[in-house]
């Protein structure tokens, strides 16, 4: 049984980069990248001990989110006629698959190789109505440095008794800089949409696709986070774009390009997922990380490649609903590079 299976730190290292991921919630808790004099720093934010993911202090750092990743309105759907409640861990919605989401269970190890593309692959066990959700699912998660800057990201979810929504999203907060190196307004973002979908105030989208175009959530060129984020209503960017296919390698879409001046560190992220939700760490506050540093607000990026938030309420989104037998796949690349 799953529950008998015991939280593990585990490595990926090809001697360039070097990837710590744990098997509780395929939670990626330090990823080091050298900057442009070659130095490594740990570019993503987390915690020293498997303790402090366990004890539920993090903001979903790291973590891969599901059964289904971002919001559903109220907590509630229907499918074929049947009426299904979620908890309500985001008030007023369900967020992250739940109170126990993905993110929050420990995943088996099937498979662990190192040397020159060292990978490690999880498999969850999700059954019939865990978190309110209907029938048995089995998700696998694979991570593997396909060369020496680049790390991938394969999602592959099977419902095996009755439809389900399934959408997995990669939560990790990047912070280019180094982890402990303060806020992100400096990082340049591009991302490749010229549509983005507005959210009400609890931030469920209205159901429209908006163009990006002459608003504060462009970045179809490349911009500053921090230029235009106090017009953002709220606290700062936490919203889905809709991805264009403008630019592909290896059948993924190049989704997003964050830059940080001062290491001159690079991350392209290319996806096959129709949308990514563009966070900027707005609920971070006062969070005490690895080696005594303390997040604050705005002090990484996320990049959540996903199927679209509340899709399962909203007719006119892609579909999040996959039929027994059928396999849901979700694939993210992250090529790490540095400015010349």
């Amino acid at each position: 049984m799953a529950e008998q299976l015991k939280p593990e730190i585990f490595e990926l290292n090809n001697g360039t980069m070097r990837v710590k991921v744990t098997n509780y919630g395929c939670t990626i808790t330090s990823l080091l990248v050298p900057d442009k004099y070659g130095n490594l720093a740990d570019v993503v934010l987390g915690f020293d001990s498997l303790e402090a993911y366990l004890g539920g202090n993090a903001p979903y750092f790291g973590c891969i989110v599901g059964r289904v990743a971002n919001r559903i309105k109220d907590g509630k759907f229907s499918l074929n006629g049947v009426q299904y409640s979620l908890p309500v861990n985001n008030h007023p919605n369900s967020l992250h698959g739940g109170n126990k989401g993905f993110d929050k269970v420990v995943w088996e190890v099937i498979d662990y190789k190192e040397g020159e593309n060292p990978a490690i692959s999880f498999r969850y066990h999700c059954h019939d109505g865990e978190e309110g959700y209907p029938g048995d699912v089995i998700a696998t998660a694979t991570y593997t440095l396909t060369s020496s800057t680049t790390l991938r990201l394969d999602m592959e979810a099977v419902p095996h008794s009755k439809p389900t929504p399934i959408s997995l999203a990669q939560h990790t907060y990047w912070n280019l800089a180094g982890h402990n190196s303060g806020d992100v307004l400096e990082h340049t973002a591009q991302i490749w949409a010229s549509h983005y979908t507005p959210v009400d105030h609890t931030s469920i989208p209205t159901g429209e696709i908006l163009p990006v175009k002459d608003t504060p959530f462009d970045f179809t060129t490349e911009k500053k986070i921090g230029t235009s984020i106090s017009e953002v209503p709220g606290l700062g960017y936490d919203h889905n774009y809709v991805l264009d296919s403008k630019e592909e390698k290896l059948g993924l879409k190049h989704a997003a390009k964050i830059k940080d001046p001062s290491s001159s560190r690079v991350l392209d992220l290319w996806t096959d997922a129709p949308g990514v939700q563009f966070y900027t760490a707005n609920y971070v506050n006062g969070v005490t990380g690895k080696a005594g540093a303390v997040y604050e607000k705005h002090s990484g990026v996320c990049l959540e490649t996903q199927g679209f938030p509340d899709a399962i309420n909203q007719p006119n989104f892609p579909s999040v609903v996959v039929q027994p037998g059928e396999k849901y796949s979700h694939t993210m690349l992250f090529e790490f590079s540095v400015a010349v």
